[in-house]
């Protein structure tokens, strides 16, 4: 449930707030790549289920789209400018961290990643956050590195950098060329999304 109900970040499309540059990265954002099939299908369908794992999009009536997002990226081998030790490059991390997901599935259930369901998903990412995996896919690999600061790192970036995201969390987008001034904590500019505690007035 989001704390900024009738929040929507793009109603500031065409004011003040954005120029025209901040326009067209937020157009391409919601566009999307464009069509560029890097991933085999079995791959792809992994891809698609671990980004479903880590930010589940039940209530959405329009998911965001962060698998095709982050294959994009994998085809661009496109970093943070970070390389972790004990890991090869994003594009082969990627290919080869995908395959272990499918193997480990296989190995403890019978079926393919994306077949499970989303209780035994999640049980099979813990055991590889704490590196309690079996398929040898995942020799020379880090599981727990690659899991938390390739995998889950990158579909978290990709989810909260879309708009719909922000709406969601009532972040007003890029402060380009308005800004902000009221930084103080439980100040807001007036054009900032309203906050709307939940109902009996507790933390969640």
């Amino acid at each position: 449930m989001t704390r900024y109900p009738g929040y929507d970040v793009l109603a500031k499309r065409d004011t003040p707030s954005w120029d025209e540059a901040t326009r067209r990265v937020v157009d391409a954002r919601l566009a999307g790549p464009a069509a560029r099939p890097v991933l085999e299908e079995r791959d792809y369908r992994t891809l698609a289920a671990l980004c479903d794992a880590v930010v589940p999009q039940p209530d959405r009536a329009e998911p965001i789209p962060v698998a095709p997002v982050v294959e994009a990226a994998i085809a661009e081998d496109r970093t943070t400018g970070t390389r972790f030790e004990g890991l090869p490059t994003m594009r082969e991390a990627w290919g080869r961290g995908l395959a272990a997901l499918e193997a480990e599935a296989r190995l403890r259930h019978g079926t393919a990643f994306a077949d499970l369901t989303p209780e035994t998903r999640e049980a099979l990412l813990h055991a590889v956050d704490a590196e309690e995996v079996e398929a040898p896919e995942w020799d020379g690999l880090a599981p727990r590195r690659l899991f938390r600061d390739v995998m889950a790192d990158e579909i978290l970036r990709v989810y909260f950098a879309h708009p719909a995201a922000w709406s969601e969390i009532g972040f007003g987008g890029p402060a380009s060329p308005r800004g902000y001034v009221r930084l103080g904590a439980g100040r807001r500019d007036a054009w900032e999304a309203p906050f709307a505690p939940p109902p009996d007035g507790g933390e969640r």
